[in-house]
C-alpha cells in the first residue's frame, strides 16, 4: 500500500485541527460554566434541562403575579381599613346626635361633618390603584364605580373578579367588586327590619330586634298597630290580624319567631312596620343617617321620631360595618395564601435550579485536567507532524 505525502500532511493537519477544537470547546466550558454548551453535547441531559427552564420560567411567572396580586389586595386593605374609619366615625357622630342633650343647632353641625364623611366615603369608594385602574370596579377597571346624583347612589361596575394563577393549579382574587363592598348590604338585622311609620304621633321608639326562631319566621310585610296605648295587633301584608297583645313601655313585641324591644308610649293608630331585609347600599345609610340628625326636633313626639330613624340608621350601618370586616378578612386570608404559595414556590425553585446545575455546571477539577491532557496531546502532536514532515529519501542520498 502507497501512502502519499499529502495523504500523511492532510491526516496530521486534521488530527491537530481536531484537537484545537476539542481545547476551544474545553475553554469555552471553563469561561461559561457549563458543561452543556449545545444540545449536541448530551441531548438526553439538554432535554431535561430545557424542562427544568421551562418550569423556572413559570415559577419566576408565578412570582411576579404574586406581587401583583399582593401590592393589589394590600391597597385595597388600606382602602377598606379607612372605609371602615369613615364608618366608625359616622356611628359615633350618630350616636352623639341621638342624646338628648343636643340641640338643633349642634345637630345640623354633626350632620354637615357626616356629610363630609360620606363624601371621603364615595372618594374611597371610587380609589384607584398604582397603575390608573379603580380597585372597586370588578373587571370593568377603567369605570368609575361609583356615581351619586343628589340622594341616588348607583353601582356602574360589574361583580367579577380577576383571577391571577400564583401557582400550579392555584389562582386567587387580586381584588372584590364594589358591589360586593358597598352595596350588597343587607339593612335592619339581616334578616328582618323594623321601623316607625312617620305618622305616628306618640312617643314609642323602637329597638334592635332578633329572630329568635328561624323555622317560624314567615317573611312577609307586617304592621303593627296600637289600637289604643295599651294594647296593638299585628297585621300581615293582606291586612289579616295574626296576633294581638297587651303592651306596657319596654315591652318586647313577638310573633313569627321575630321580637324586638319598643319603649315609650305609642298612641293610637300608631305603627310599627316589619319586613323582611333588603339590600341597600352603604352610602344610602350613611345620607339618611344624616337627614335624619338634620330633622328639627320640637316636641317629645319628633324626638320619638329622630331617635327612631337613627336607631334604624344604626342597625343599618352596623351591617355595613360587619360586610367590611367580612371582606377585610377575605382580603387578609388571600394575601395569607399567597404568602404560603410564595414559600411553596420559593422550594420548587430551589429544587429546580438545583437539579439543573446538577445536570449544566462543568466539574472544574475535571475540565481542567482534560483541557491539560488535550493541550499535552496537540503539543505532542504538532512535534510528530514537524519530524514526519521533514523526512526525506534525499536525507539518506
Amino acid at each position: 500500500m502507497r501512502v502519499s505525502t499529502r495523504g500523511m500532511f492532510l491526516q496530521g493537519v486534521s488530527a491537530m485541527q481536531q484537537l484545537q477544537s476539542a481545547i476551544g470547546h474545553t475553554q469555552r466550558q471553563i469561561s461559561s460554566g457549563r458543561r452543556i454548551l449545545t444540545p449536541s453535547d448530551d441531548p438526553i441531559a439538554s432535554s431535561r434541562a430545557l424542562q427544568i427552564r421551562e418550569s423556572i420560567g413559570r415559577l419566576d411567572q408565578f412570582e411576579r403575579n404574586s406581587t401583583i396580586a399582593t401590592n393589589r389586595l394590600s391597597q385595597e386593605e388600606s382602602a377598606l381599613n379607612s372605609v371602615n374609619n369613615v364608618l366608625q366615625r359616622v356611628r359615633e357622630l350618630s350616636l352623639q346626635a341621638n342624646n338628648a342633650t343636643q340641640s338643633n343647632e349642634t345637630r345640623k353641625l354633626i350632620g354637615i361633618e357626616m356629610r363630609q364623611q360620606l363624601d371621603q366615603l364615595v372618594q374611597l369608594a371610587n380609589q384607584k390603584d398604582g397603575n390608573g385602574a379603580h380597585l372597586f370596579s370588578g373587571n370593568l377597571e377603567n369605570i368609575q364605580p361609583v356615581v351619586r346624583m343628589a340622594a341616588s347612589f348607583s353601582y356602574n361596575g360589574d361583580q367579577g373578579q380577576r383571577q391571577i394563577q400564583i401557582g400550579e393549579g392555584r389562582q386567587v382574587a387580586d381584588g372584590d367588586s364594589g358591589a360586593a363592598v358597598f352595596f350588597a348590604i343587607r339593612d335592619g338585622n339581616g334578616a328582618f327590619s323594623s321601623t316607625a311609620a312617620t305618622s305616628n304621633i306618640g312617643t314609642g321608639v323602637s329597638g334592635a330586634g332578633s329572630l329568635v326562631d328561624p323555622t317560624a319566621w314567615v317573611p312577609d310585610q307586617y304592621t303593627v298597630r296600637f289600637i289604643d296605648q295599651n294594647n296593638y295587633e299585628v297585621l300581615d301584608s293582606s291586612t289579616a290580624v295574626i296576633t294581638t297583645g297587651a303592651y306596657q313601655p319596654g315591652d318586647t313585641i313577638s310573633f313569627n319567631g321575630v321580637e324586638f324591644s319598643l319603649n315609650g308610649q305609642p298612641q293610637a293608630a300608631d305603627e310599627f312596620l316589619i319586613a323582611p331585609s333588603r339590600l341597600q347600599d352603604v352610602f344610602t345609610t350613611v345620607d339618611q343617617l344624616a337627614t335624619a340628625i338634620e330633622q328639627t326636633v320640637s316636641n317629645d313626639s319628633s324626638r320619638a321620631s329622630l331617635n327612631n330613624s337613627v336607631n334604624s340608621g344604626l342597625l343599618n350601618l352596623d351591617q355595613a360595618i360587619g360586610n367590611i370586616l367580612d371582606v377585610r378578612t377575605q382580603v387578609g386570608s388571600r394575601l395569607s395564601v399567597i404568602e404560603d404559595q410564595l414559600d411553596s414556590n420559593g422550594a420548587f425553585m430551589l429544587s429546580h435550579q438545583s437539579a439543573l446545575s446538577g445536570i449544566e455546571d462543568l466539574d472544574f477539577a475535571d475540565a481542567l485536567s482534560r483541557m491539560s491532557r488535550q493541550v499535552a496531546i496537540l503539543e505532542a502532536a504538532q512535534q510528530s507532524f514537524i519530524r514526519t514532515q521533514s523526512l526525506s529519501l534525499f536525507n539518506f542520498l
